[in-house]
């Protein structure tokens, strides 16, 4: 049975949550046929994955390009689409049946603040001209940083969400992070007072 929507929801959302509550509807309804979420997750889809990703809306630039590495469900792509229409998204996913999913979601929301690509990270041939690149669940971050580092200009953003495991993520990342010249590395964790588990978030500036 799907969660009851908290009512911390619409403090969250705003004047977008008609949006949100549709999207979470539509994943909720077709996400396990299509190999969106597991079986599991519809007693916790709102607190445990729609809110934990939107608390980190307002880590974002305003006006800015942010890419999000293996969006899959849309997953925090587009959940920060909807709570930050005053961003550009570029959501990059590898697997085709998700890339449908995702088209289907911006269209069927009117989002307009949003691009689609088929690829992986490491595909992605435009250069460091991203303001921000996010990942919600993808790998450990010895792994994600040279899927998502060279993507952002200097002076960008990586603002990776992760979990309880963060800061020991950041430990066995030492290498990497030296390698790709990252800077003010930290873990922030942001929804304190608005949602049970705040969602534990990696920041890093890219020199």
């Amino acid at each position: 049975m799907l969660e009851q929507e908290p009512d911390v929801a619409a403090d969250i959302f705003g004047d977008r949550i008609v949006q949100a509550r549709q999207f979470t509807a539509a994943l909720a309804q077709h996400g396990e046929e299509r190999g969106l979420i597991g079986p599991l997750e519809l007693p916790r889809l709102w607190s445990r994955h729609i809110l934990n990703s939107a608390v980190a809306g307002p880590l974002f630039p305003a006006g800015g390009r942010v890419g999000d590495i293996g969006s899959g469900a849309g997953l925090p792509g587009l959940v920060l689409a909807i709570s930050r229409p005053d961003v550009q998204w570029v959501l990059i996913e590898p697997m085709e049946r998700r890339v449908a999913w995702l088209n289907e979601q911006v269209a069927d929301l009117g989002l307009h603040n949003v691009e689609v690509l088929r690829a992986r990270g490491e595909d992605w041939k435009q250069g460091p001209v991203l303001d921000a690149v996010t990942a919600r669940a993808v790998s450990a971050l010895r792994t994600l940083i040279p899927l998502t580092a060279p993507l952002v200009r200097d002076g960008g953003e990586l603002i990776l969400l992760k979990g309880a495991n963060a800061a020991n993520e950041v430990t066995a990342a030492d290498k990497q992070i030296r390698k790709f010249r990252l800077s003010n590395v930290r873990v922030e964790p942001v929804g304190e007072g608005l949602i049970s588990e705040p969602t534990r978030v990696i920041r890093a500036t890219v020199r």
